[in-house]
């Protein structure tokens, strides 16, 4: 039976998503969920509630809620709770003025019409249109989805995504399939709620959404750019939940090719258009350049090496050598420590004695690597990203040479507009190390023109060490070649600490499973103990970087990285774990959720999408503000927090830019950063590495990934935990063969 109650809520003793446990000042406890704004607007407020009493298992006697209305004028709540800077007195002269109704419609058509009033001025007004954009949409959505059972933190998401699109229930009305662009939505929900909504499971727009899905996680998910048609159908068939609609599938099949949004190639294989069509051209791009012939640079090449004060082994000789004898394009490729950066010099001083300086471009993925090939080399760098940027208005790039470094990082879609870029006269160097974790994102590049020889390769397998005592070049190549490394010993760059369970494989025959699982736990909880050891032991130089504002040596100076998100040793509960040394005592903060961002804590931005931003020097001049494209991966300090405004602005020096962050932005678009997974840290460096090791990574394990994260130590690397664990990953080859269209081709 339902009852209604009506109350107060003095304190709110969990949250999350939308979902409240609170008391009433008459001491009753309440439960359910609230979406139209953050729960902490309804406090004190007059609430009527709709639900049942239930025993809840740890708050006891608890009034479960279907329904809650605040018992305000709705609109008097609205402006003075939810949008900041209304106090009452202007709130109440607004209603008095204009009456709810007209007020309501000031507010969606005409809403300029507020600066006649004392104390609104654009800032605020630009607030209040926001807030009330997503406050009605909200209202709408929220009345218009919940017949369906939608879920308060889902509805929470579709509102957010959709704010900015005009009747976003219209939108959904007509095809529920949009909610799968929103990124935590996938086809699963969508089609649940398609489903209520009455679609039929044989309607074409379900197969044909569900094609996309099936698609696209194959291809950018895992990293194919193009799969076999039976592995796409029986995917449908899991998907859907059918077993003999291949006709149903056939006919979706032959509507794509129609549309030319997929192209079925040769035996049978399926590939959505932009990834064939990228690959197609990477595949006749590198075969073009290979036959063009530069005609040489010196007469000499012996007599110009003598002259360099850098010397080449013969390998590295061979590189130079083959760009002198005239080719056009070069793959050159070397492992870790075999000395690409002093052969890419020579090629690029080369090259100089025909291209003046501004004439030639150096480029990588990443802002540090970037940097790091311009300090190497001499040669002007910049991201890939900024050049696209930078150039979007020409043509081509105004470069005769071009170096692209990091190459085995870049994916298939990148890399074509890149080398769409590139005039077809330029002289191209294309450096990576295709032992690291193949790139995020379609395609494998790198990996498929060494395969096929699409063009002039050298490949640098000899290290050069500076010393007996750094051993992190030599530990790595040996793990790339499955072989387990002398990892025990004293070296000056690389430490094995270990933390393991002993006699674990006895314990195993007498223990029951949570037995062993506690006993599994504990361990990781000494590795995270000795994790810490090794961040007091660093945290002093640190701190003194950050004090010197030396921001881009801060947050390269010392790095955890871990296989994976969840568990004890995971990225997620290190952080947490790691803040409180790093950053204990911020003079603000802002909690959303499970997660707390700190004034000065090291993040790493999420998403690829347009934010508000300026240049650094912009910024401190007070510059106006441009959209830019931020990449998932970059890393940067949490500078300010505007709690007037909800908002805090996140510096990322590797590319030198500033990036607004509402607070609603931040659970989707932040992550702290003390510690990153291996995946997330492709392209970085760090003075100081720490890397967990741990049986319960096991699945993750494997030559690529550890070989990759080692790598990332420029000074030190340092390996906590189970010696079996780092021994079984350094000899598991991972078959990362991905299905490309390059192969295929």
């Amino acid at each position: 039976m339902s009852e209604t109650i009506i109350g107060q809520i003095d304190r709110i003793l969990f949250e999350d998503e939308g979902f409240f446990i609170a008391v009433l000042k008459t001491g009753e406890k309440i439960s359910g969920t609230y979406y139209e704004s953050d729960v902490s607007h309804i406090k004190d407020s007059a609430i009527t509630l709709k639900g049942a009493w239930e025993e809840h298992k740890k708050y006891g006697k608890t009034f479960k809620f279907d329904s809650i209305k605040v018992n305000q004028n709705q609109l008097f709540f609205f402006l003075n709770k939810i949008v900041k800077g209304f106090t009452k007195k202007l709130t109440a002269e607004l209603i008095d003025k204009f009456g709810a109704q007209e007020l309501i419609d000031i507010l969606d058509n005409d809403i300029e019409k507020l600066l006649e009033f004392k104390g609104i001025k654009e800032k605020r007004l630009k607030k209040i249109q926001n807030s009330w954009k997503r406050f009605r949409s909200m209202r709408e959505l929220g009345e218009f989805l919940s017949p369906y059972d939608v879920s308060p933190a889902l509805l929470t998401t579709i509102a957010s995504a959709m704010k900015d699109i005009d009747n976003p229930s219209d939108k959904i009305k007509t095809n529920p399939y949009i909610l799968t662009s929103i990124n935590s939505i996938g086809f699963k929900r969508a089609d649940e709620l398609a489903i209520k909504m009455g679609v039929e499971k044989e309607n074409e727009g379900r197969i044909s959404s569900a094609m996309d899905y099936v698609l696209l996680n194959y291809c950018e998910q895992q990293g194919n750019s193009c799969v076999a048609k039976e592995i796409l159908f029986s995917g449908l068939n899991e998907l859907l939940g059918f077993n003999d609609k291949n006709h149903l599938y056939e006919a979706a099949l032959i509507e794509r090719v129609a549309e030319q949004s997929i192209v079925i190639m040769k035996n049978d294989r399926v590939s959505p258009a932009r990834l064939y069509d990228a690959e197609k051209f990477l595949y006749d791009s590198f075969t073009t350049r290979a036959k063009l012939d530069s005609g040489g640079f010196v007469n000499n090449l012996d007599e110009f090496l003598q002259k360099s004060d850098l010397k080449l082994g013969a390998q590295q000789r061979e590189a130079v050598q083959k760009i002198n004898s005239g080719a056009s394009i070069l793959f050159l490729v070397g492992y870790a420590g075999t000395g690409k950066s002093t052969t890419s010099k020579t090629i690029l001083n080369l090259l100089n004695t025909r291209y003046e300086k501004q004439e030639i471009m150096t480029c990588a993925l990443s802002g540090i690597a970037s940097q790091r090939i311009a300090d190497t080399t001499g040669y002007e760098s910049a991201t890939i990203q900024s050049l696209l940027v930078k150039h979007e208005a020409r043509d081509t790039f105004p470069y005769s040479v071009m170096l692209i470094d990091e190459a085995s990082m870049i994916n298939s879609s990148l890399f074509a507009r890149l080398m769409a870029k590139i005039s077809k006269k330029a002289i191209l160097i294309i450096v990576g190390d295709d032992a690291q974790l193949p790139p995020i994102g379609a395609g494998n590049v790198l990996s498929d023109a060494l395969t096929l020889g699409l063009a002039p390769i050298v490949k640098l397998t000899k290290i050069y060490r500076q010393s007996e005592d750094q051993a992190i070049t030599l530990i790595a190549n040996e793990i790339r070649k499955g072989e387990v490394p002398e990892y025990r010993k004293v070296y000056e760059d690389f430490e094995f600490i270990d933390v393991n369970i002993q006699n674990y494989y006895a314990l195993k025959q007498t223990m029951t499973k949570s037995e062993l699982q506690n006993l599994r736990e504990e361990n990781s909880q000494a590795i995270v103990s000795e994790i810490v050891h090794k961040v007091l032991e660093s945290i002093e130089k640190a701190r003194y970087r950050l004090k010197n504002k030396e921001i881009k040596e801060y947050l390269n100076y010392f790095q955890v990285i871990t296989p994976m998100k969840g568990g004890i040793l995971g990225s997620n509960n290190l952080n947490k774990v790691l803040q409180e040394y790093f950053n204990p005592n911020p003079k603000k903060s802002v909690k959303r959720g499970e997660n707390e961002f700190r004034l000065m804590d090291k993040v790493v931005h999420t998403k690829n999408e347009n934010m508000t931003s300026w240049s650094g020097d912009g910024f401190k001049m007070g510059e106006d503000s441009a959209q830019r494209r931020i990449f998932n991966g970059m890393s940067g300090l949490l500078f300010k927090i505007e709690e007037e405004e909800n908002q805090v602005l996140v510096f990322y020096p590797n590319e030198d830019v500033v990036v607004l962050y509402e607070y609603e932005e931040l659970q989707s678009h932040l992550m702290l950063s003390y510690a990153l997974t291996i995946h997330k840290v492709q392209g970085m460096e760090y003075d100081i590495v720490v890397i967990p090791m741990s049986f319960t990574h096991f699945i993750m394990h494997n030559t690529k990934l550890i070989y990759t994260a080692i790598t990332r130590a420029k000074h030190k690397c340092i390996l906590i935990g189970e010696g079996g664990a780092f021994e079984s990953a350094c000899k598991k080859f991972e078959a990362t063969r991905r299905d490309t269209v390059l192969l295929e081709l």
